[in-house]
């Protein structure tokens, strides 16, 4: 039997259909890919539009909660959502000691800050209500029992594009002197530093009458007051031209030219034309050196061989009635008679004479030693003050006259101190006594500070003060003008 042959047409066709079938099929396992992908892509971008809507609202409630911040409690975290792990530990800015905190040191300068404050009761009740002076006359004396956040002072130093060109700003209230004009100073001054045996510089400065303003605050042992004796004899702040440097490597000096005594809440139109206010300061440490930082008083450094130091001050300066700060301003210092009375007050004398000028000079020598937590410092103060310009109250007699045509006060000051318990308790010792021609006051002092860091930026002080005829006192100091009796004040300060 003949086998049929297939027809090529008929072979054409059927491989025909069957790539046609093939292609089909791939075109459509592609469209299913693609309706697939498509509808993927949907879904994330639906996806996406619910996560945007979301941050918008969370935004809206971000910049809600700004606008009202302060002004609602925010809602307390549940326990479960408080994390108990470790923060990562993260740093920035040197602490240098001496210096502050570094907030910024590039090439083209260098930002420093550093904070002094203090939190201080005091109690005055033991002080007698009255105080009468040498002429008779009786005054009440303010007496406070009180919480104070004493000071806080807030300075910024460093240099400007030259490490030699230095610059201090500080921000300084009393907060005890809160509603008067004298609770704010913002103040500064700024220098040039050539080399080490001279440095010059401008601006609002103490004037180195006494060794306490001389560049040893804080380190003093009564927080931020002084002896009676250094608190009547001594200078203040005033704006002027200083200079100082290395006179040798173991003896420094120091001197200053000022508008007056103490300018601080003095205004410009109230001082006189004579810039002529001169101090000057010398000290020598024989033995080593250095006499811990800012020569300053007690030996918490605990010096293994003797710190020895003897320092010598000059002051003059020509002083006007209308000059002179008010009781209260910052730091103040007055010219006063021995018994307290300021000799520009309205007749000081009573006799119907007011002083209209006078001239200061003032001479103070002191001396230290401190070694193995033990420190002794003297100082020695004498003042004349002569020279006076005075004018006839209208009821006074046409020949009336000063008593005194030269006033001569000597005063002394004795302070003494132990590290009971390295680098944590010291117990210090501090007195004072004035020897003038309207009364001879005098304190004492006896307290502790402890020193709960073991550093010394941080310490909290206690002290009994017995005051005699305090002829010096305002709201910032724990001695009252006129005070007789007892004071306790306990303060815990910060200070770097």
């Amino acid at each position: 039997m003949r086998r049929k042959t297939r027809s090529p047409a008929l072979l054409l066709a059927i491989l025909t259909i069957a790539g046609t079938h093939t292609w089909a099929a791939q075109e459509q396992r592609q469209d299913q890919e693609t309706e697939d992908r498509l509808r993927e892509l949907e879904a994330r971008q639906q996806q996406l539009e619910v996560e945007v809507r979301r941050r918008d609202v969370r935004i809206e409630q971000l910049e809600h909660e700004a606008a009202h911040r302060g002004n609602t409690t925010p809602a307390q975290p549940r326990a479960s959502q408080i994390s108990y792990e470790e923060p990562e530990q993260k740093t920035w800015g040197a602490y240098e000691p001496g210096k502050g905190f570094v907030l910024v040191r590039s090439d083209l300068g260098e930002v420093n800050f550093s904070l002094f404050s203090y939190v201080r009761y005091l109690d005055q009740d033991d002080l007698e209500d009255e105080y009468t002076d040498t002429f008779g006359r009786t005054f009440d004396v303010s007496i406070l029992n009180q919480m104070q956040v004493q000071k806080v002072n807030l300075t910024f130093k460093g240099w400007l594009f030259d490490p030699k060109f230095q610059y201090r700003f500080y921000t300084w209230t009393s907060n005890s002197n809160q509603g008067e004009s004298a609770q704010v100073v913002v103040a500064g001054k700024l220098s040039y530093l050539f080399d080490e045996h001279f440095n010059f510089g401008a601006g609002i400065d103490a004037l180195p009458t006494t060794r306490t303003t001389n560049g040893t605050f804080p380190t003093w042992f009564r927080t931020d007051h002084r002896t009676i004796a250094d608190e009547f004899f001594r200078g203040s702040y005033t704006t002027g031209l200083f200079a100082w440097g290395d006179i040798t490597e173991k003896s420094d000096y120091r001197i200053m030219l000022g508008n007056n005594l103490s300018q601080l809440g003095v205004s410009a139109n109230e001082l006189d034309d004579d810039f002529g206010t001169v101090s000057a300061a010398a000290w020598w440490m024989p033995t080593t050196g250095e006499y811990g930082p800012g020569n300053g008083f007690g030996d918490y450094e605990f010096h293994t061989e003797p710190a020895t130091l003897f320092g010598i001050h000059y002051t003059r300066s020509r002083e006007d009635a209308q000059g002179q700060p008010e009781v209260n301003s910052f730091d103040n210092s007055q010219i006063r008679l021995s018994d307290g009375t300021r000799i520009f007050s309205p007749d000081p004398f009573d006799i119907g004479v007011n002083i209209r000028r006078a001239t200061y000079q003032m001479a103070a020598l002191n001396a230290g030693v401190k070694f193995c937590g033990y420190s002794l410092d003297v100082e020695y103060y004498y003042r004349e003050v002569d020279r006076f310009t005075t004018v006839l109250l209208p009821n006074a007699d046409t020949d009336a006259t000063l008593p005194v045509q030269r006033l001569t006060d000597q005063g002394l000051q004795v302070q003494a101190s132990t590290m009971l318990v390295p680098r944590t308790l010291q117990m210090y010792l501090s007195g004072s006594k004035i020897n003038g021609e309207y009364g001879d006051p005098w304190d004492m002092a006896f307290g502790f500070k402890y020193y709960p860091f073991k550093r010394r930026e941080v310490r909290w002080t206690t002290q009994l003060l017995y005051l005699d005829d305090s002829p010096v006192g305002y709201n910032s100091v724990p001695f009252a003008f006129g005070g007789n009796g007892v004071v306790l004040n306990t303060e815990f300060e910060v200070a770097f």
